[in-house]
């Protein structure tokens, strides 16, 4: 996908993964009664946080990680027809890993 959208300082643009529109037991859920999407994938980084001295200060996350997010952080956008989000870093909880088996 070419989304032709970079980030600026500390924003990073996440897809996010809806929840499924049926309960597990075959229950329809309405849109109006579903959670908003806490979980995403990293599509693009900014350029990254600025310190008090001008240091750029790498993100502890790359593109493809699944992430943990803030409910209620971020600005949707609309992009060829895809819904995603623009956050600040502090708006990301946590890296979702795999478990080790």
């Amino acid at each position: 996908m070419e989304h032709h959208v970079k980030p600026l300082g500390d924003r990073v643009l996440i897809e996010p993964i809806e929840e499924p529109e049926v309960t597990p037991t075959g229950l329809v859920i309405p849109e109006t009664a579903r959670e908003r999407p806490a979980e995403g994938i990293v599509v693009e980084l900014g350029t990254g946080r600025t310190d008090k001295e001008g240091k750029k200060l790498p993100f502890e996350l790359k593109q493809g990680d699944r992430v943990l997010l803030s409910k209620y952080g971020g600005t949707e956008v609309l992009l060829e027809d895809k819904t995603f989000k623009v956050v600040q870093s502090d708006d990301i909880l946590a890296v979702l890993v795999e478990p080790r088996t």
